[in-house]
């Protein structure tokens, strides 16, 4: 009986790690099918914040005007790279017509992003690439969101069907409900422990 138990445990516990390391693997194709938006205002002061949210539908907007047309995942973060001094202006403009003169600048770049949930969607915690937009100091509270598929508003005035950009799996798992699914968790634990071995 006790080998039976034990058998069982061992059976379930491979069924589970072979369940959540398809998990994982849709996850990190996720982390590289969106390209997601990070933009860090110039304090926390509440002008600065709201001069922080100026910047941000601006390059949406412009983020939404680049990706017009025929694109796709595999060359959206290389058009948006070609475009960033675009951007760069757009943001420079809103900047301005709000009475600042802080500087910005934008980066594409890689950046680890814990789970996050943007309204019936989440992403998995992984490294993704991100654009990433610093205004003045940039030492205010952040803002991040997806701008490729483009989900977030305003340029998302129409509401995107994730179907387009990501395959079943991985609309399967954006649609998941990490407050239910605890394969969220373990893929945070085991993005965390890559993070910080990649860092050493």
């Amino acid at each position: 009986m006790k080998k039976f138990a034990i058998s069982l445990f061992v059976g379930l516990l491979a069924a589970a790690l072979v369940c959540v390391g398809g998990f994982i693997k849709t996850s990190e194709r996720i982390s590289g099918d969106v390209l997601r938006l990070h933009v860090l205002a110039n304090s926390d002061s509440r002008k600065d914040q709201e001069l922080k949210l100026k910047v941000r539908d601006a390059v949406l907007e412009e983020g939404k005007n680049i990706f017009g047309g025929e694109i796709n995942v595999g060359n959206a973060r290389e058009k948006i790279s070609s475009e960033k001094d675009r951007l760069i202006k757009t943001a420079r403009d809103v900047i301005s017509q709000n009475g600042f003169d802080y500087d910005v600048d934008i980066f594409v770049k890689k950046e680890f992003f814990d789970t996050r949930s943007y309204g019936d969607l989440t992403l998995p915690a992984g490294t993704y690439t991100a654009v990433k937009v610093e205004i003045g100091e940039a030492t205010g509270h952040n803002w991040w969101c997806i701008m490729f598929p483009p989900l977030c508003l305003p340029a998302a005035q129409e509401k995107t069907d994730v179907n387009l950009y990501l395959d079943k799996q991985e609309v399967k798992v954006v649609k998941s409900d990490p407050d239910y699914d605890v394969r969220f968790k373990v893929v945070e634990w085991y993005e965390k422990i890559r993070e910080y071995f990649r860092k050493e």
